[in-house]
């Protein structure tokens, strides 16, 4: 997702994201799926050129996701009316025999800002529009909040404030609780606290049968931890109880700097000497982010710090950095830090692209070499029309374990990357996804070379090519089959609704 300038914002393993069959799908003369939702829920259907339609899909962050074209938007304000709704998509299914997902029954969305075509849009067929889901309430002793699968986080904190609390959530308005929390979710407390899914200690969902359950660590403890990384392959979640944490002020903001190559050399020494164990302070976070813009780079950082700490030490290497052109580092809410960045963030985006890996840390000259392969491929396609990149390296959540992810638990010296590209026109598609996919295979062959690539593929940020669920290990892979099998033994989640879905084996 982009957060800079103008846009700032395996194991025997395969992962066919969009499992098809060879077989000719068996279709029933069933009636239109759309109008029996309509005759069911009055006035929570809008149809093509309604105003509902039409808030939907111009709502979606990226122009692939807004080409979909659903046959209507259902827009449930409650779980029952997401119950409900199962019950009659699953009843009125016109695939009853090798049914795929090019002709999904249903899509479900909550902020709409998956980035690729089709990830949460039902192409000639519903999409269930979470957004009304948008609730808020805190616990009688404020140690737990309870959140709707379509609230905005950036509403969310403002309520917390008041309390000196903050819940594990996104940084910038936009992204909602569904697919932010269901896939992971880094947050400015993640080398504390971890993943958002980490803080998350109860489900409410609707399963494949209709039926409405509740899934924690002592309720349905297997779907509970699924459901931690593992998207929307077992339910639609209507509600997530999650921790809150004290918090009353935190420090940070952002630096522009020279796009030079000494100050290329200063940024990636700072972030490999940011990342030693020696120097771990789980209140730290930082973002190194170059940037492509209007025919030129660009060089930014991102410094957080939660706790109510001006200009701690542990940033001396980034404030010190000469070359630093300007910077806005101060003492904020998370509600009002959340509302700066969103300031400049733009509501949409054309089209666009992204990929991530993971690798553990290693020395400067393995940053500036990163930096190197980058500047050369962009390089390539520079003349592009609108063409903008952002290449941004952060630091891992650190997690508990409590997830589907499969990664090490307490790992601090793990880093997260996410290449975002955005263009004008549909016919230079293959070229910047193609160069991008290039920069980053020489960027995995000089980090595997070096042994610190790591196979994790952070699914809110990966595009479906990468199969991110298929890097979370064979066991976690088996353990995310068996519960899928338990709760939706017809596959309803696996064919008919897409997403990231689980790998087969081969």
């Amino acid at each position: 997702m982009f957060l800079g300038r103008t846009l700032l914002g395996a194991i025997g393993l395969t992962g066919l994201v969009l499992p098809v069959t060879s077989a000719i799908p068996t279709v029933t003369s069933k009636v239109d799926l759309c109008h029996v939702v309509d005759a069911e829920f009055p006035g929570k259907v809008g149809f093509a050129n309604s105003t509902e339609y039409e808030n939907s899909q111009s709502s979606y962050y990226t122009a692939q996701e807004r080409e979909v074209v659903p046959s209507c938007v259902f827009r449930p304000t409650s779980a029952n009316d997401v119950a409900n709704f199962v019950k009659l998509a699953v009843a009125n299914d016109p695939c009853s025999k090798g049914c795929s997902l090019s002709q999904p029954l249903f899509a479900v969305r909550s902020g709409g800002h998956t980035l690729w075509q089709g990830a949460a849009n039902a192409n000639g067929s519903v999409t269930v529009d979470m957004r009304s889901l948008a609730s808020f309430s805190l616990s009688a002793d404020r140690k737990n909040a309870s959140v709707g699968a379509g609230t905005n986080f950036a509403e969310v904190y403002p309520q917390l404030v008041p309390h000196n609390l903050t819940v594990i959530g996104a940084r910038v308005p936009g992204p909602a609780a569904g697919g932010f929390l269901s896939g992971g979710g880094k947050n400015f407390l993640s080398r504390r606290h971890g993943f958002g899914c980490d803080n998350i200690f109860g489900y409410e969902v609707v399963l494949a049968s209709g039926q409405v359950a509740y899934a924690s660590e002592d309720e349905n403890e297997d779907l509970w931890l699924a459901l931690k990384g593992g998207s929307n392959n077992f339910a639609i979640i209507t509600r997530f109880d999650l921790a809150t944490y004290p918090l009353s002020l935190m420090w940070g903001g952002t630096q522009a700097l020279e796009f030079t190559p000494a100050v290329l050399q200063a940024q990636a020494q700072a972030f490999s000497d940011f990342m030693l164990p020696e120097n771990v302070d789980n209140a730290a976070d930082v973002g190194v982010l170059i940037g492509f813009l209007n025919g030129s780079f660009f060089l930014e950082n991102t410094i957080f710090y939660s706790e109510a700490v001006a200009n701690p030490p542990v940033f001396a290497n980034f404030t010190s950095i000469p070359g630093i052109t300007s910077q806005s580092l101060n003492l904020t809410t998370v509600a009002d830090r959340v509302n700066l960045d969103g300031s400049v963030v733009p509501l949409t985006i054309p089209r666009s692209f992204e990929l991530v890996y993971a690798f553990s840390n290693g020395a400067a000259a393995i940053y500036s070499r990163l930096f190197q392969i980058l500047q050369t491929g962009i390089g390539k396609i520079a003349k592009t029309e609108g063409l903008e990149i952002q290449f941004l390296i952060q630091p891992m959540p650190v997690t508990n374990g409590t997830n589907s992810l499969g990664l090490p638990v307490l790992d601090t010296n793990l880093v997260l990357m996410v290449f975002t590209g955005a263009w004008a026109n549909v016919a230079d598609d293959s070229t910047v996804t193609n160069a991008m996919q290039f920069i980053v295979s020489h960027q995995e062959a000089v980090l595997q070379r070096a042994g610190l690539l790591i196979g994790f593929k952070y699914l809110n940020y990966a595009d479906v090519t990468q199969n991110p669920i298929s890097t979370y290990g064979a066991k976690n892979v088996a353990g995310l089959w068996a519960t899928s099998k338990k709760y939706d033994p017809n596959g309803l989640w696996q064919s008919r609704v897409p997403g990231y879905k689980l790998p087969y084996n081969n």
